[in-house]
């Protein structure tokens, strides 16, 4: 069982950044697959950035079109925790973001949230103009 708690979410000005962290716990291994999706009002739940395992302590990391250049998800395995840096913000980045894990490994095509066991409850994060 993996346990994830998100946090760092609030409201900000258009332009505006936030860091969002997930620590993780319940598990001892590296996990294989890592994940930041967000869900607005009304709208399906869409992913933000994936990451995947590398090696024992290292993970690669692709981000949505939506949000390249502008956020960075990275993992800090010794803090257990997974981070998601955003810049420059906008309102269309409004809406509750979670972190998603797997122990095993990414699927060998794009990762759907469909993929992921195990998920925080959730930060909301609110973008005004």
């Amino acid at each position: 069982q993996v346990n994830l708690a998100e946090s760092g979410g609030g409201s900000v000005q258009a332009g505006g950044s936030l860091k969002l962290s997930c620590v993780q716990s319940g598990i001892t291994d590296t996990l294989g697959c890592l994940g930041w999706f967000r869900q607005a009002p009304g709208k399906e739940r869409e992913g933000v950035a994936v990451l995947w395992s590398t090696g024992e302590r290292t993970y690669s990391v692709k981000h949505a079109d939506p949000v390249r250049r502008r956020f960075n998800a990275y993992e800090s395995v010794l803090k257990r925790t997974l981070f998601l840096q955003m810049n420059d913000l906008t309102p269309e980045d409004s809406g509750t973001y979670y972190c998603a894990a797997d122990p095993q490994r990414c699927p060998g095509r794009p990762v759907t949230a469909l993929d992921f066991p195990f998920w925080g409850q959730g930060t909301q994060v609110t973008v005004s103009s």
